[in-house]
């Protein structure tokens, strides 16, 4: 059901759902790499998915040491390097890829240590990529998601109380920006649960009710 919300009353994201081939395979590297607990969920893959899937989920760290921890972490749970760490006029960071094919990336906008490192972070951020930034940006806040930040092809929306943040990306920059080509084809294999209850925004993401 297609319908104009308003969800000022809870959370925009409650959860992420991944979609995986090897469902106890993906639970596993969730738990062991970053510890989310039920903030991410796998269910059964429905449909094939193939190079890009079109998101990204992002790991913002307090300092370059606990991004380099985290990293570690993935890497120790199977994930394999997508885009090595490095340093930018922006931070410190890079994408790794999990073993379900979610590309995450971890990343942070201090310069320095300011206490030892430890694999934790502050905020999940998932991003969208959407072919037409404005028609994306429009049907989320059409259902009462406000913009928080928007500049080019980014925006960043508000999300008070949600224990993930949104945020949309010109298709092709987001897969630049993770290091991978950004041709994909069929499912994204992702669905954001949440306040928008079910509903598929113009890239064709889906959403469904939240379970608490």
């Amino acid at each position: 059901m297609d319908t104009k919300t308003n969800p000022t009353t809870a959370p925009a994201i409650d959860s992420i759902v991944i979609q995986a081939d090897d469902v106890a395979a993906a639970e596993r590297f969730a738990a062991a790499a970053f510890g989310l607990g039920d903030r991410l969920r796998v269910q059964p893959a429905e449909a094939p998915s193939s190079g890009f899937r079109g998101f990204t989920l992002s790991l913002i760290a307090a300092q370059p040491g606990d991004v380099d921890a985290l990293v570690r972490s993935a890497l120790d749970a199977g994930a394999t390097v997508v885009k090595p760490l490095t340093k930018s006029l922006w931070g410190y960071g890079g994408t790794v890829q999990a073993p379900d094919g979610t590309i995450w990336k971890v990343a942070t906008s201090a310069k320095k240590d300011v206490r030892p490192a430890a694999a934790v972070f502050d905020r999940i951020v998932l991003l969208l990529g959407a072919e037409d930034v404005a028609a994306s940006k429009r049907f989320y806040t059409e259902r009462g998601i406000a913009v928080g930040k928007s500049f080019g092809s980014y925006v960043e929306f508000e999300t008070p109380g949600s224990r993930i943040g949104l945020g949309l990306y010109k298709r092709r920059a987001l897969a630049k920006d993770a290091g991978v080509p950004a041709e994909g084809a069929g499912s994204h294999r992702i669905v954001i649960t949440g306040a928008l209850g079910s509903v598929s925004d113009p890239d064709g993401f889906a959403w469904a009710a939240s379970a608490r």
